[in-house]
């Protein structure tokens, strides 16, 4: 037991066969909050310490089978593990800042787009496709097909997904050796076969207190920083205050500090993924009233950003990150492009398409059929095919490529076979700036913002 400004903690653990539960109580130490509310910003975050800091300073009495052990590795204990936090944090001093970050896709943000989108932009934050604690856990002796990724990747996150505490913590610890630079938990995919069939992904925003517990586990099993990627409420727990009381729960009682906020709700009727990214509508106000209503906390604002002009706009307004999907897909040259320079300040990289082609070529025709059957030579084509996104000739060549997947078994002599499509002019222009525009959805977000969020006597005590 120990005092945390006004706030006394006992934290243990409790172990159940097929779960883990993190149990903290809590109880207020001056008796003067009975019978009120305080704001978030003005009162908890000033008042508590940060939950790792809770784990350390009572884990000297903790039993070890708190966490994930196996016969051939015994995990460190949070304890162990508390430099290595530190460790890993200077140590990622050498990278950008989260600034701008391309957003976990399944099926899109694999090993191939990164490797692409790496080769177009060195500071780019990027991120994993979601990966199932499970398929890691049950994929032990086939790991690198789903976790390895070239070192040139960096910085770069892995984002896993589920709802079983000892599979999160087994995952974690298995992903752990590849290096990933921060550990992202997936509270925000609407699929059916996530949010429904799964239940985890958004469903898990109905559950803080799991959430906590498996970003508990999950940062008790890696040396490096977690985060939350999360939809700002879903169905009919839509309001700003169940959007902070999830931010509030899992914050105070995790060491989740980086929440990536999806600007909509998700909606769980039936309707498709591509539906929750079009239907319901943004409400950036929320995201820029967690700005304000928890001061010691990193949010990245994602959802309908789809421009450089838009990220600056967004930062402009006091955003911490930005965060892109389906734009730096489908347009990586123009997006990707201008991040070092108009993000970053970085000078214009001089670089084009045609060099950018060249590397990927060596790449892809090192990877193809790797693991057997797979990679096949048409998931390895896919991240090219937005390369000359609404310029001369991008249907024909997208075209020509499709027939050549047919017959060709390299990268090398489908690029040979199609590129005469492209003209030289676009091949072998460098990188220019766009035009500078200007946005004001933001200015227009932040003279909206809900009430100030407040904390009930019950959430305190």
């Amino acid at each position: 037991m120990f005092q945390s400004a006004s706030v006394w903690y006992i934290a243990y653990p409790r172990v159940m066969p097929n779960s883990i539960q993190w149990i903290v109580h809590k109880r207020a130490a001056c008796a003067g909050l009975r019978g009120k509310k305080k704001s978030r910003g003005h009162f908890l975050i000033a008042s508590l310490t940060p939950f790792h800091s809770v784990i350390l300073k009572t884990c000297g009495r903790l039993s070890s089978n708190f966490f994930y052990g196996s016969s051939s590795k015994t995990l460190c204990a949070y304890h162990q593990n508390s430099k290595l936090h530190s460790t890993s944090l200077m140590g990622a001093e050498h990278y950008p800042p989260p600034w701008f970050s391309v957003a976990p896709m399944m099926e899109w943000t694999d090993n191939h787009y990164r490797t692409l989108a790496r080769l177009i932009s060195k500071k780019v934050w990027l991120y994993s496709e979601m990966l199932a604690a499970e398929t890691i856990v049950y994929q032990t002796g086939n790991l690198d097909r789903f976790l390895a990724y070239g070192p040139e990747q960096h910085p770069i996150v892995l984002q896993i997904g589920g709802n079983n505490l000892e599979n999160l913590a087994k995952a974690t610890q298995l992903a752990t050796p590849y290096g990933y630079d921060e550990i992202n938990f997936n509270c925000g995919c609407p699929s059916p076969r996530v949010a429904g069939y799964g239940c985890f992904g958004v469903r898990l925003m109905l559950d803080p207190k799991f959430v906590a517990e498996a970003m508990c586990v999950i940062a008790a099993n890696t040396n490096v920083p977690v985060s939350v990627k999360c939809r700002i409420g879903l169905d009919d727990h839509d309001s700003y205050n169940e959007l902070c009381d999830f931010i509030y729960k899992v914050s105070s009682q995790s060491p989740t500090r980086h929440f990536i906020i999806h600007s909509r709700k998700a909606l769980l009727n039936g309707i498709s993924p591509a539906d929750n990214r079009r239907i319901p509508p943004l409400k950036y106000e929320y995201y820029y009233a967690l700005l304000r209503d928890f001061p010691d906390l990193q949010f990245t604002i994602n959802g309908g950003i789809n421009s450089i002009d838009e990220v600056n706009a967004a930062r402009m307004e006091g955003a911490h990150g930005v965060m892109l999907g389906r734009a730096a897909y489908s347009n990586p040259w123009q997006i990707l492009g201008l991040v070092d320079s108009a993000v970053y300040g970085a000078p214009l990289r001089s670089i084009t398409r045609r060099q950018v082609l060249e590397q990927y070529q060596v790449y892809g025709d090192s990877v193809v059929r790797m693991y057997g059957l797979k990679p096949h030579i048409r998931n390895v084509v896919k991240p090219l095919l937005g390369l000359f996104h609404a310029e001369p000739r991008n249907v024909v060549w997208k075209r020509k490529v499709d027939a050549a997947l047919l017959r060709c078994t390299t990268i090398k002599s489908i690029l040979e076979e199609t590129l005469g499509e492209i003209p030289d002019r676009v091949l072998d222009a460098p990188l220019t700036e766009m035009p500078s525009g200007s946005s004001d959805t933001f200015i227009k977000a932040k003279s909206l913002l809900p009430p100030p969020y407040t904390v009930s006597e019950e959430e305190l005590l």
